[in-house]
């Protein structure tokens, strides 16, 4: 039997909110994205709003989470740096009584290109616990950006974070290499050491329709996959309800 029954799908809309801010026609449409993302079957909406707002913007988070209220069994992720621009948006959609489930915490500096490595321990413990409080307290649930590194998941507990995303770049750069199952077996391990520790494991970077199910079929208790870049690349082909039920079969076909 499949450990994986129920992994979500968030879809990371970034890439659409990018391609609309080459104009000034506001098209594409990112809550219309979403929206028909949620249609096909999507568990999920996830945003990553940099500082210099170069695909998602501030009023984007915000339309965003107005849509989530409609889909009240769905769940809405906010991606970035706690010492950026994340909290004060977090605080302002608490304060409005509007939908947040999940704030992601990644160690980002300001215009880096995308995300490409975890938190630090034990030096980044002081800095994250109160932060982490600080967003509980607005009833949302704290999810670590971290490399796997098994030997970190302890610490990253400690700080009273409830999940980690593991940034699987790497693997999907090994996928249909030699180095390939050893970089498996790092996530394998990572998320075997997460789930002893007490916390929940989400995935995301550079997973895709070849390399998903392969991933989630070996590593356990992937409670959800986080999918932009690549999902957004095959909607331009396929359309988003297509798009979206072909990432759901491979979760599916991970249970099998």
């Amino acid at each position: 039997m499949s450990q994986h029954p129920r992994t979500a799908l968030s879809v990371n809309v970034n890439k659409v909110a990018l391609v609309r801010n080459t104009r000034h026609l506001g098209i594409p449409s990112v809550t219309r994205a979403a929206e028909l993302c949620l249609k096909a079957g999507a568990q999920g909406i996830t945003v990553h709003p940099r500082p210099d707002e170069r695909h998602i913007r501030r009023h984007d988070v915000f339309e965003l989470a107005e849509l989530m209220q409609d889909w009240p069994d769905r769940e809405f992720n906010v991606e970035g740096n706690p010492l950026h621009n994340l909290m004060p948006l977090a605080e302002e959609l608490h304060a409005l009584g509007l939908p947040l489930h999940q704030l992601t915490f990644v160690p980002d500096s300001e215009g880096q290109f995308t995300s490409d490595h975890g938190w630090a321990f034990p030096a980044d413990h002081a800095t994250l616990a109160p932060l982490v409080a600080q967003s509980q307290a607005l009833g949302a649930r704290v999810s670590l950006f971290m490399d796997p590194e098994p030997a970190a998941m302890p610490a990253a507990r400690a700080t009273g974070a409830e999940r980690v995303e593991l940034y699987t770049e790497p693997y999907a750069a090994a996928w249909g290499h030699p180095d390939g199952p050893a970089q498996l077996a790092r996530y394998r391990s990572a998320a075997q050491a997460a789930l002893a520790a007490g916390l929940a494991v989400n995935a995301g970077h550079d997973l895709n329709r070849d390399n998903l199910t392969p991933f989630l079929r070996e590593v356990p208790g992937v409670s959800e996959v986080s999918i932009g870049h690549a999902l957004l690349a095959d909607a331009l082909e396929l359309g988003y309800e297509a798009t979206v039920k072909a990432y759901l079969a491979c979760i599916a076909a991970a249970a099998r």
